[in-house]
């Protein structure tokens, strides 16, 4: 017999257990698109307690559309990635061609399978500084956010963040307003119009800490520091995940 109550009892134990593991971690990635993803599964990997924290129920960010609607993607570099997870690609013209669909669920496995939780459903709304240092952040359930209801939100605290945010950046914009960031200008720089190549490369040699604790990664890397976006190539954003990952590793 199927008693409706057991459901209910199941599923709100399981996730208090889970979240209670979890509200204090060493890496809290906020965005769950192929650069947190990525940068979940090699942390998770060296032995770290990582969560990724996704504002929309489905974690994959501009992954699932490939390019205009069309479910697949294309790597140019980072195609090592794509094959530690077990993704198939076609080798053309120099590129490597993949399916968005399975990319996005075999790297979402992938980061799980190496121990990182996902939740999904989270807004983080705010940062936890002390010592002008980031301690945390701040969450709160996007349906919440969502419908303006005045209701406080709960912290989690990390050993450093990761703004995963992709075109958004949005928690170096909440760093920004209220403590400026440590960028070549003090400013979030917005991203440029679409260049492909430089993006790319751009992509990787922007990921890195712009706050003490706050580390950038994926698209949101480029917005901040005012790069070109690159459309629906994502080698650069695999490896800004695994970049920061290792630079993150350095200092834990």
């Amino acid at each position: 017999m199927i008693r409706d109550i057991d459901i209910t009892r199941l599923i709100v134990e399981q996730f208090n257990k889970e979240f209670l593991e979890n509200i204090s971690i060493d890496v809290a990635i906020v965005g769950a698109g192929p650069a947190g993803l990525t940068s979940a599964k090699y942390l998770a990997e060296a032995g770290k307690k990582v969560a990724i924290f996704e504002r929309k129920l489905s974690p994959g960010g501009g992954m699932w559309g490939g390019g205009i609607g069309y479910p697949f993607i294309v790597v140019k570099q980072g195609y090592e990635i794509l094959q530690e997870a077990g993704i198939k690609c076609i080798e053309k013209d120099g590129y490597w061609i993949a399916n968005s669909i399975e990319c996005v669920s075999k790297l979402v496995s992938s980061a799980i399978d190496a121990g990182a939780k996902i939740f999904n459903g989270m807004t983080v709304e705010d940062v936890m500084i002390e010592d002008e240092k980031i301690k945390g952040i701040v969450i709160n359930w996007s349906a919440i956010v969502e419908a303006g209801l005045h209701v406080d939100p709960v912290s989690i605290e990390a050993k450093a963040v990761v703004d995963a945010t992709g075109h958004d950046c949005n928690i170096a914009k909440i760093v920004e307003k209220k403590y400026g960031l440590k960028t070549s200008t003090g400013r979030i720089e917005g991203e440029k119009a679409m260049w492909a190549d430089e993006g790319e490369k751009k992509t990787v040699e922007n990921t890195g800490e712009i706050f003490p604790g706050l580390y950038v990664a994926g698209m949101c890397a480029n917005a901040v520091h005012g790069a070109p976006r690159m459309g629906p190539i994502f080698g650069g954003m695999l490896l800004s995940g695994k970049k920061v990952a290792e630079l993150i590793l350095e200092r834990l």
